[in-house]
């Protein structure tokens, strides 16, 4: 999974890039000093992988990852060009999910790119930078298409698909909310990559005063909900400074930290739980003495392409899972007891997979 982090200049994205990544990008009061995008791994925290690791003694124990990738501060007329817009938004065009940080914070001292804190404007700023450059992506796409489609009825049917998308932007609408008619068009859409057609997670950035009642005084913070609600996105409260003490701390350190400001989970935590929600994934795990590891898949993944996500030659000779829920392999204390009380499942091709599912493979080439 990937992510690409975005917001005005001097909202605390590159703080939060840091703090969940602790690659150490530049983060400075003043816009464009990320001027490469940074990229970072982030290891996906489930304590399910090291309570199987510890009951198998894995001599290895693999979390799933997040690719987190920081495009510098954009502001308006960047899909034009300003503040080296285009170069930054190229960046986006490859990632699953936008994560857009919004200033929910007063603070005179970090300057506001347009003199001061308005969520809703800002949001607006980025969002029609966006529509934008997806502008420009369907013209020169129209232009190309339009000298076959008399001649061609699959090139006349995208230029329909194309004109009607344009016009849709143009109303100020993002791609995500046009309705596709039918697969084909599904299909086109996809190809496109359209940047206001990826999902959006709203990290409504606050003050530390306001995070313990997770935002809910905060007013600027209920009207990013309020609006991330209206279209059918996500949004979480985080506090990018705290973010960024808590990275410095060891595990233990972080829960005592988290709980002395009586917040229940992390920044990363509730990203991560949102990035899957709106993508629609979720987790299984294999087990064993070599490795224990996580694997991510789409929610509806059948036994075979999960077994595909490990190795091709497992989807292609897949014959059987043998499916047992980790808090049934754990209680039981192993695949041979579970076994014996009748909790590990064999399953066929049909078989759709479950979060936390336990899975053996079995496959023939």
């Amino acid at each position: 999974m990937k992510l690409g982090i975005v917001g005005l200049p001097n909202v605390g994205k590159s703080t939060l890039f840091n703090s969940l990544t602790k690659a150490g990008a530049e983060s400075a009061n003043y816009p464009f000093c990320t001027i490469d995008p940074n990229v970072g791994i982030v290891a996906v925290p489930d304590e399910r992988l090291k309570l199987l690791g510890d009951m198998y003694q894995s001599k290895k124990v693999t979390p799933a990852v997040i690719e987190f990738v920081d495009i510098a501060g954009l502001v308006k007329g960047a899909s034009k060009g300003e503040g080296l817009g285009n170069q930054f938004l190229s960046n986006i065009r490859e990632v699953d999910a936008i994560v857009h940080v919004v200033r929910c914070f007063e603070d005179a001292n970090v300057v506001h790119v347009d003199g001061s804190v308005n969520p809703l404007r800002d949001i607006e700023t980025i969002n029609l930078e966006l529509i934008f450059s997806d502008l420009e992506v369907l013209e020169r796409r129209i232009a190309k298409v339009a000298k076959t489609a008399r001649m061609d009825k699959t090139c006349a049917g995208e230029l329909s698909l194309l004109e009607r998308l344009k016009e849709h932007l143009e109303s100020g609408r993002p791609a995500k909310t046009l309705e596709p008619e039918g697969e084909e068009e599904q299909a086109l859409m996809r190809e496109f990559n359209l940047l206001t057609g990826k999902p959006v997670i709203y990290a409504a950035n606050v003050a530390e005063e306001d995070l313990a009642d997770d935002g809910a005084s905060n007013s600027m913070a209920a009207k990013v909900r309020e609006f991330a609600a209206g279209e059918n996105s996500e949004a979480f409260v985080i506090c990018a400074q705290i973010e960024q003490e808590i990275a410095e701390l060891e595990d233990e350190e972080r829960a005592m930290f988290l709980e002395d400001l009586g917040i229940a989970q992390s920044g990363l935590e509730k990203l991560i739980k949102a990035s899957y929600r709106i993508l629609g994934l979720m987790s299984f795990l294999t087990a064993g003495e070599d490795e224990t590891r996580a694997w991510t898949i789409r929610i509806g993944t059948k036994a075979p392409q999960a077994a595909g996500k490990i190795h091709s030659d497992f989807e292609r000779g897949f014959i059987k899972a043998e499916v047992v829920n980790y808090k049934d392999l754990l209680e039981q204390g192993s695949l041979a007891a579970a076994r014996e009380k009748g909790l590990v499942g064999m399953e066929g091709k049909d078989y759709i997979v479950k979060d936390g599912d336990v899975i053996l493979f079995r496959f023939n080439v």
